[in-house]
């Protein structure tokens, strides 16, 4: 009886461990700050929401910030008022200049405040987007939008870990925003690539001399059929005069 006991003892330590394990993968991620969407056109212009999630579980998020990328300005930049929330645009000074509709823009928001008033503040359990229109986007692969999160407490949760390639993501990433070349427009096709464009070139030039050759050969061909119905035609006349 005893021993059957241990069994049983050591089954039940055994499934609570599995279970343990099971339910440590199956749970979710921390949220953290992001930009949504996440991908956008170089050159273009568009709307991008940061989203931030509070993750405390007794305080509440009363102060955002999102600083811009120094590398990456960009020449139009305008906020989305969100209730509850007042908004400060602090500015700095790029060089060389953005150019914007044709003009140079010698100033690009540096960083965007958010903060609370009243009972705004994003509640545990809550999350809240920050809205703003940007562009054109600068020419570059990746906007890294460093944040700053700010709790009732006094907390303060920074976001500007910076993503590596073939690396895990790290603690406290930064919102990242994917940039794509923008396709080209209808009736300017891409240029082929040098290479290709020589092979073509090669190619192009190989088959005309083929085909000068089949056309010299031809007309070779067709003078000696003349020359040879010429004298069998000769031929033919010479005969019934020899025999007369």
């Amino acid at each position: 009886m005893l021993r059957h006991r241990r069994s049983v003892t050591a089954a039940a330590l055994a499934l609570g461990a599995v279970a343990a394990v099971v339910l440590g993968v199956a749970a979710p991620a921390s949220a953290h700050v992001s930009v949504n969407p996440k991908e956008a056109t170089q050159g273009g212009y568009g709307r991008f929401a940061f989203r931030v999630p509070n993750e405390s579980d007794e305080t509440s998020t009363t102060k955002v910030e999102v600083v811009l990328p120094e590398n990456a300005p960009v020449g139009s930049v305008s906020t989305m008022p969100v209730p509850g929330w007042t908004v400060a645009v602090e500015k700095r000074k790029v060089d060389p200049p953005v150019q914007v509709h044709g003009s140079e823009v010698t100033e690009a928001v540096a960083k965007i405040t958010w903060t609370a008033t009243g009972d705004a503040a994003v509640k545990p359990g809550q999350f809240q987007e920050f809205p703003v229109s940007m562009g054109p986007l600068p020419q570059v692969d990746t906007m890294v939008f460093k944040a700053l999160q700010t709790y009732s407490d006094g907390t303060v949760v920074r976001w500007i870990e910076e993503p590596a390639a073939g690396a895990e993501e790290p603690e406290k990433p930064a919102p990242v925003l994917t940039l794509t070349a923008a396709a080209p427009t209808e009736g300017s096709p891409a240029p082929a690539a040098p290479a290709a464009a020589a092979a073509a070139d090669d190619d192009d030039d190989s088959e005309g001399g083929a085909g000068l050759a089949f056309g010299v050969a031809g007309l070779v061909a067709g003078l000696a059929g003349l020359v040879l119905g010429g004298l069998a035609f000769a031929r033919t006349r010479r005969g019934p005069a020899a025999t007369s």
